[in-house]
């Protein structure tokens, strides 16, 4: 799929605008919405997709929480100011230490989780655009959009999408 720059989205918007009177005075016009955001977040693939990321990343989330709270609490040591000069400069060497491991695994861990839902939810946009393909060609639709600005609810076609999505 290519990308629409600003002057083909224009050119595109017009040419509609203008067949629009036409198509609309025989009743042949027939758009719809789809609100995306919304079928990942209430489509049954997609909430059981969340579920699965959530598990497989639980205990990597888990360790940097514990590595947050270790440094809190050194944090806190430090600034306390009842700990000997060697004391302090170890703490602080050792806070540095773990706050760059905790930025790497942190870095590391948002990567791997971006990536990782990325792969589960292209699986659930093509079943999706399948489904609104399919609705599309049987309901005689001629224009279906998503991600607009904004849509009068009477075009949205979201919830027979879902429909489909979980039958």
């Amino acid at each position: 799929m290519f990308a629409l720059t600003r002057a083909r989205w224009a050119l595109l918007l017009s040419l509609l605008l203008a067949a629009w009177p036409a198509a609309a005075a025989d009743g042949q016009m027939n758009l719809g919405y789809v609100d995306t955001e919304r079928v990942y977040r209430e489509a049954t693939a997609a909430v059981k997709a969340q579920k699965r990321l959530e598990q497989e990343f639980a205990s990597r989330e888990a360790e940097l929480a514990t590595m947050a709270r270790r440094a809190r609490d050194m944090k806190q040591a430090l600034d306390s100011g009842k700990l000997a000069e060697a004391e302090r400069k170890a703490k602080e060497r050792d806070l540095l230490a773990l706050d760059r491991e905790f930025q790497g695994k942190q870095r590391e861990f948002r990567q791997e989780f971006s990536q990782r839902r990325t792969e589960e939810f292209a699986a659930i946009q093509e079943r999706a655009n399948r489904v609104i393909r399919e609705i599309a060609r049987d309901e005689r639709f001629d224009l279906i959009l998503q991600d607009v600005v904004y849509v009068s609810p009477r075009f949205d076609i979201t919830d027979r999408v879902l429909k489909a999505l979980d039958d």
